[in-house]
């Protein structure tokens, strides 16, 4: 369920920049629901009715459909007579008034997740400045439900194995490596719940920290869980989108609020106060 919330908050954000660099009046979308051959319009955005809301749009049916059964985008220019197309939907879409539609799978690992659709109540060809507008809307999601995708597999393989009795040493680095990665993936969500729920993970990977005790920036501890984890400061810089002069001064500060004198000293004293694992 949470992946499904996240998934529409993406797809509801791809709409408004849809509309916003094309001009088209009406946006909508869904996601494919898991294990069924169907996606449904979950999201609307510029629409006079609610004809199109829920709707069950399944795979090779309608201009959607055909969208997710070739992995590809489809356009047509009056929907209602379009040979190109079956037509299970021409009266929700008549009721809307839609005439023009192009509508963008949203594919991850070859797997097609969602559909973004844009439209006009005329019928008129939506130029190649259109479409390729809404393939990048489709690839911001698509980006957006990869590291969505990385996150939960990261808290997935964050959680202890009761039955396993792993050498403590390699549990300890395991851990400090996924809390690294955790705190990397955390700026990259769009969705501030997602968020806010993976850095409540990494909270649960370090120790209480008392309320006296030093408090680092958080991209000071970005850069220090890295570097706990044995990164140089390039491979900190490139795991996190920064230039190595950022990475070296987020280090030194957070070295000076430790008084600490070298990298191996701020880890330790990061982990003696509960802020590293």
């Amino acid at each position: 369920m949470a992946a499904e919330v996240a998934g529409a908050v993406e797809i509801r954000g791809a709409l408004a920049r849809l509309r916003r660099t094309t001009g088209l009046p009406i946006a909508f979308g869904g996601l494919v629901e898991a294990g069924r051959p169907q996606m449904r319009i979950s999201e609307l955005s510029g629409t006079n009715t609610m004809s199109l809301r829920s709707l069950a749009v399944t795979s090779g049916n309608g201009l959607g459909g055909k969208a997710v059964a070739l992995a590809r985008p489809c356009a047509v220019t009056d929907y209602s007579v379009s040979r190109q197309i079956s037509h299970e939907y021409d009266i929700p879409v008549a009721v809307e008034g839609i005439r023009s539609v192009l509508a963008v799978p949203v594919v991850v690992r070859r797997r097609v997740r969602g559909v973004l659709y844009g439209a006009l109540r005329t019928a008129q060809p939506l130029g190649d400045r259109t479409l390729g507008a809404a393939v990048a809307a489709a690839r911001d999601v698509e980006q957006a439900l990869v590291v969505q995708d990385e996150a939960r597999g990261l808290l997935v393989a964050a959680r202890p194995e009761p039955a396993v009795v792993p050498d403590p040493g390699a549990a300890w680095e395991q851990v400090r490596e996924a809390h690294a990665a955790l705190r990397a993936l955390a700026p990259r969500l769009a969705d501030p719940g997602l968020r806010a729920e993976l850095l409540a993970a990494c909270g649960l990977l370090t120790a209480p920290v008392p309320a006296a005790e030093t408090v680092l920036a958080p991209r000071e501890l970005d850069v220090l869980s890295w570097v706990a984890a044995g990164a140089t400061n390039a491979a900190v810089a490139e795991r996190l989108g920064l230039r190595p002069e950022t990475v070296k001064g987020y280090l030194r500060s957070a070295m000076r609020k430790l008084g600490a004198h070298t990298r191996g000293e701020a880890v330790s004293a990061a982990r003696r106060t509960g802020l590293l694992p």
